[in-house]
């Protein structure tokens, strides 16, 4: 289908427009001590809010990780402070994602390689520079049958979200350029 043709089944039908679910943002440190609690620091200041902490899930002796270390952190936003994050982290990729970022579920992931980028935040020597994941994980209306508890149900494969639809909606909503 063609972004016309999407656009006008949007308007048709508004329960096949697709949404913003969530947005994770991830620093890994690789390490546990002072180099995570000043990654979490960095997070917090970046999203407000209380980022939670990931453990190794094996050892690997020669990163000088061990089993439940925890060597991550970790934050989920959602409905607006989603859009917020996005509109101010977008930027910093000149709002261009990479069509191969995007998965046949239509969520789509970028790195960002120093959070000094953002515009707002300032180089503090005490903290360093840390880079970061985010993932957005892209959503129909009517995709919650598929994990709520009661009366679980499919998503009938007319309803599942393409790509390509999550790459019109991006454009429209955020800006941003499919490269």
């Amino acid at each position: 289908m063609s972004e016309d043709e999407i656009r006008k089944a949007w308007e048709e039908n508004p329960m096949l427009k697709p949404k913003i679910d969530k947005v994770v943002v991830n620093i890994g440190v690789g390490k546990s001590g002072e180099p995570l609690e000043k990654a979490v620091k960095v997070l917090r200041e970046l999203t407000n809010q209380e980022p939670g902490k990931r453990k190794a899930k094996q050892s690997i002796r020669d990163f000088g990780t061990r089993k439940g270390e925890p060597i991550a952190c970790i934050v989920t936003l959602r409905k607006q402070d989603a859009i917020d994050f996005l509109n101010k982290v977008l930027p910093v990729v000149d709002k261009k994602i990479s069509r191969k970022s995007f998965d046949k579920n239509g969520s789509f992931s970028f790195g960002i390689k120093e959070h000094i980028e953002i515009q707002g935040v300032k180089y503090d020597p005490d903290v360093g520079i840390f880079g970061m994941d985010v993932c957005v994980a892209m959503i129909r209306p009517g995709y919650r049958v598929k994990n709520r508890r009661r009366k679980r149900a499919k998503i009938g494969s007319s309803h599942v979200l393409t790509p390509d639809e999550s790459m019109v909606f991006v454009k429209d909503t955020l800006g941003v350029e499919i490269a």
